[in-house]
């Protein structure tokens, strides 16, 4: 067995073990996952696909950031950093704070109106993006788990790889979010179970935020 056959499999080894742990990430709940959630639910599957459009936009341009060492210079800038993490607890607690209020007054009547006016393309992309690219979480991430997998050598290709990967993962199971809301459209029709969808993803966010403002840098 050569060298160059013996470093070919452990890369490919490698590789899918970080596939692995991509993927155990994806599905963690996270706030990408419950905005999601909640822009299917009331905008319906269009929504949720620009949503996750965004999300995906922002995650590439996060990768693109690690790849390049500007995530280093960020990540080890205090001031540049704090600014990100105060502006991602600022959005979410906007997030979280906006469900909540849509939780207590949305009637049926309020959803029908939702649905025929809804949110334009342009917008669940940018509402996504910002959630995503305002969590300094996303960032660390990728600092803190690529070195793991990557060798001491390894080029802009094999980081990009591995980056982009992460983005790509987690897209993958937003999409799967977004199908799911759009099959079970009649449990999601009733405005009970939308209410309190909205109460969740409220709390859930202002959770985020929470833990995200308490969380030593």
């Amino acid at each position: 067995m050569t060298t160059s056959t013996t470093s070919y499999r452990c890369s490919v080894s490698t590789y899918l073990s970080f596939l692995g742990v991509a993927i155990l990430l994806a599905v963690a709940p996270g706030p990408d996952t419950f905005f999601t959630l909640r822009a299917s639910v009331a905008g319906g599957r269009r929504r949720g696909l620009w949503t996750t459009a965004g999300i995906l936009t922002a995650n590439v341009v996060q990768a693109g950031a690690v790849v390049t060492g500007l995530g280093a210079i960020i990540a080890h800038s205090q001031p540049v950093f704090l600014t990100i993490k105060w502006v991602g607890v600022a959005y979410l607690v906007y997030l979280g704070i906006s469900a909540i209020i849509a939780a207590l007054r949305y009637s049926d009547a309020g959803w029908q109106n939702m649905q025929r006016s809804p949110v334009s393309a342009a917008k669940a992309a940018r509402q996504g993006f910002l959630c995503n690219i305002t969590n300094p979480k996303v960032l660390a991430f990728n600092l803190a788990i690529l070195p793991q997998f990557v060798s001491g050598n390894a080029g802009i290709a094999e980081l990009a790889l591995y980056a982009l990967t992460l983005a790509v993962v987690g897209s993958l199971f937003l999409l799967a979010v977004v199908f799911c809301a759009s099959t079970f459209r009649e449990l999601i029709s009733q405005a009970s179970f939308r209410r309190g969808i909205d109460g969740s993803v409220g709390a859930v966010m202002l959770g985020f935020a929470g833990a995200l403002a308490l969380e030593s840098v």
